[in-house]
């Protein structure tokens, strides 16, 4: 069989390359301490886009360092309550995608709330001292600042708060609440269930974020790690600053939160992935101490995985 990186049964047991901060725990604990003493200040406005089926909302809440966050939030009538919901995140870059996109979870009874990252393509806020989007650089934001101002550290707080909005809402059964997504939206996935352990059940699909100095030995900083070889190029040429730089990416490596996962996992692999080298999928997969499944395609890469769609579904569907 073809391959793009290790044999499927050292896959198996790859633990990764990148280094883990002494304090990593106790720096995501005093994440979480911040993220605690935020007021949220949830507001729904119902939406221009409304169907016969599904209430649609603009949400927004206040993340930490003040950003305002949007998500699309879609309400199923006519069901149950209280009923089960799916926080879904999004590609790098991209935004919370078309009100279309969640109807078919809401006809099957689950309420929907689909999050804009900050900075990137949809409607969240960056506080980082400038409005509008910011798109493109958010691995290295922050790396000459303190570790508590990486930008990614924000995003994955963004992550939990909302599913603990989600879980609060009166409508929704809290222990049914799942999370979703591919690439940057399965790395958010992940860092959902780990920081908001209530999170039932999740699907991250070949998950981006995990193992950055695995991918740099596999000289495959382009495409989305692109901006950790602008870095060095750009602010340490002479790569005097390399182990400094990847032990502050361990802070937002999501292989080290894995073992806080409590709910169950259904992760899907693509063994000829460039984009997310299978490897570093592996290094956080095989951190998790959860119940979990791994869906391995060995012919696919970063692309379309034919039937995931349907196996979520129907994984979320069991309760």
């Amino acid at each position: 069989m073809p391959q793009v990186d290790m044999p499927l049964d050292q896959l198996k047991e790859y633990q990764g390359r990148n280094p883990r901060p002494a304090d990593f725990d106790a720096y995501w604990d005093r994440a979480l301490e911040e993220l605690r003493a935020v007021d949220a200040n949830v507001e729904l406005v119902p939406s221009k886009f409304q169907t016969p089926q599904a209430d649609c909302f603009d949400l927004y809440f206040t993340g930490v360092k003040g950003a305002r966050i949007h998500a699309k939030y879609v309400r199923p009538k006519n069901v149950q309550e209280p009923h089960p919901a799916i926080v879904m995140f999004h590609g790098y870059t991209g935004h919370a995608g078309d009100w279309s996109d969640k109807l078919a979870y809401a006809s099957l009874g689950f309420s929907v709330l689909a999050m804009d990252c900050r900075g990137q393509g949809g409607s969240s806020e960056d506080a980082g001292g400038v409005k509008g989007n910011t798109h493109h650089g958010h691995i290295i934001r922050g790396l000459d600042d303190h570790p508590d101002n990486l930008l990614f550290r924000q995003i994955f707080l963004d992550t939990a708060q909302l599913a603990g909005i989600a879980i609060e809402l009166p409508e929704v059964d809290p222990e049914r609440v799942y999370a979703m997504g591919g690439s940057q939206g399965g790395a958010l996935t992940i860092s959902c269930a780990a920081l908001e352990p209530r999170v039932k059940k999740l699907a991250p699909v070949f998950p981006f974020l995990c193992d950055y100095k695995r991918v740099w030995e596999m000289d495959l900083a382009k495409d989305a790690y692109a901006e950790l070889r602008t870095y060095f190029r750009h602010f340490d040429p002479l790569h005097e600053r390399e182990d400094e730089i990847f032990e502050k990416l361990g802070y937002i490596d999501l292989q080290f939160l894995a073992n806080r996962i409590q709910g169950e996992v259904l992760m899907y692999v693509g063994l000829m992935d460039t984009i997310c080298p299978p490897s570093t999928q592996f290094a956080m997969y095989n951190k998790i101490t959860a119940k979990k499944q791994l869906a391995i395609y060995p012919d696919f890469g970063h692309e379309g995985l034919p039937g995931s769609s349907d196996r979520t579904i129907q994984f979320f569907l069991e309760g």
